[in-house]
């Protein structure tokens, strides 16, 4: 999406504490099953695309796996209250499909069913609305690699949108008198885009076909999802989507940069949003990337509607924004996109150049730059008005360690934290329809292929004994839920 940059300009400098958001407004926490559960092998569960990406040696920083993370399976009742504590009034969490279901096909397995019940009880007890997210990123590790009977390929093939519908079902079935709120996919471009295209993310594989491929496939499992979902909840249950969509800028406005921008704003965002919210892939991103896959042998009759039934909430994952600039002569394209790789995760779009906005960084090296949520949010309300909106994922990666006296001053992430939702406020108030905020994250985790050295969480993790810490961070953002506004540094 791309625009020019926008200034927040938080009436906050003078007094935040009237920062005040709508009543109702959600405040919430996310996690993901993989990065915290652990209990790889516990109670019929079977391997995902992570397990084995994450037991491939140079694949992961360290070595470093989920088979124990935070432990969150033994210690959900401890999570929980920690939630309680911090005045959560959401907690967004993912299913595992392999403890769902194991190998991606076939019957539900009652005991994987039976811990999500046990959490979800567990939320609804201490008065936090549970929020289910169907996929993030723990493919079964069959559907990828095959079956006895050769079927296999992961999300390049068809059969897994149909296997993720059925999923889908069995999960409601089992949650849907207990979870009103539901997503189907959380950021499918990195499951396409860094698992097929760059490699970086499991499975990594690195052809540019094959991402494309992918991201139809989870479009078409969104479809399939949202579809089993409406035949098996309750009328009133919502349906939502969470998108990591790309705040995309221009270096400058010449001709060449702005085209540059509309490529990577067709190959990182409208390749979702298209068929998702506006009836059918854009015609630039199949005339983009027709060379390199081919969409009339891809698309069937009927997937672009399937794909388009409608949503109550879109999800917006915001962290950095993107600027970018056709090549100077002579010069090769650097990309950045979430890890290094020498294969490019932009298909049709390799002669992209990626620049680092100026500014502060985090410790993934992402710029710290609200202004771009802002923006972000303005044009998502403007392509889709009467669409509600919700922050599902926004935080901060800083090394954070405890003090002698065991307090964790995280005040780099009050700081970022302060900012962006300074921008959220001043995109409501400037008419965006957002319904809620969740942080990320609960806990510090498993950062995927940065394995254990980023850490995201409101609350500090050693992983050697386990022991949960709340950071000065949570305290802070307790502070905020509380008052439901922006509160002081």
């Amino acid at each position: 999406m791309p625009t020019t940059p926008v200034t927040v300009t938080a009436t906050a400098s003078a007094a935040v504490d009237r920062l005040h958001f709508p009543p109702g407004f959600l405040w919430g926490a996310a996690t993901a099953a993989y990065q915290i559960e652990g209990a790889v092998a516990e109670d019929g569960r079977t391997p995902s695309i992570w397990d084995t990406f994450s037991h491939t040696p140079d694949k992961v920083a360290n070595g470093d796996t989920g088979d124990i993370a935070c432990d969150h399976y033994h210690r959900y009742r401890t999570d929980v209250t920690l939630m309680s504590h911090l005045g959560l009034q959401a907690y967004r969490f993912s299913l595992s499909w392999p403890r769902v279901q194991p190998g991606g096909r076939g019957p539900a397995n009652p005991a994987g069913l039976d811990f999500y019940r046990r959490l979800v009880d567990e939320l609804l007890d201490a008065g936090i609305q549970p929020v289910a997210t169907l996929y993030h990123w723990d493919l079964p590790q069959e559907l990828e690699t095959g079956h006895p009977d050769g079927s296999g390929g992961g999300w390049t093939e068809r059969e897994t949108a149909e296997r993720f519908g059925e999923y889908a079902a069995l999960a409601a079935d089992a949650l849907g008198d207990r979870v009103a709120l539901w997503t189907t996919l959380n950021e499918p471009w990195c499951s396409a885009f860094l698992g097929y295209g760059s490699g970086v993310h499991a499975p990594g594989r690195t052809d540019p076909a094959l991402a494309l491929r992918a991201a139809h496939h989870l479009n078409l499992a969104h479809g399939r999802a949202t579809a089993a979902l409406r035949a098996t909840l309750p009328a009133h249950a919502q349906i939502a989507v969470s998108l990591n969509l790309h705040q995309v800028r221009p270096l400058t406005a010449d001709p060449a940069d702005l085209d540059a921008a509309r490529r990577i704003d067709a190959v990182g965002n409208r390749i979702f949003t298209g068929p998702m919210l506006s009836g059918g892939y854009p015609a630039d991103l199949l005339a983009d990337t027709e060379h390199v896959v081919d969409w009339n042998a891809l698309i069937r009759p009927g997937d672009e509607a399937a794909i388009g039934a409608p949503i109550d909430l879109l999800g917006i994952n915001y962290y950095t924004p993107a600027v970018v600039s056709a090549p100077t002569p002579g010069a090769a394209a650097a990309h950045h996109a979430h890890g290094e790789s020498a294969h490019s995760p932009w298909p049709g779009s390799a002669d992209v150049n990626f620049h680092a906005p100026p500014g502060d960084t985090t410790d993934m090296g992402w710029t710290i730059d609200p202004t771009g949520l802002y923006d972000l949010l303005m044009a998502v309300s403007r392509s889709h008005p009467g669409l509600p909106l919700a922050i599902t994922e926004n935080g901060a990666a800083f090394p954070d360690a405890p003090t002698a006296d065991g307090q964790v001053r995280d005040h780099d992430r009050i700081d970022y934290l302060h900012r962006h939702l300074a921008a959220v406020h001043q995109a409501v108030a400037d008419g965006a329809d957002v319904r809620g905020y969740f942080l990320w994250s609960l806990l510090d985790n498993f950062e995927w292929a940065y394995g254990y050295d980023k850490r995201f969480g409101a609350v500090h993790v050693d992983y050697a004994t386990q022991l949960r810490t709340p950071k000065a961070s949570a305290r802070w953002y307790a502070r905020a839920i509380g008052a439901n506004s922006v509160p002081h540094l």
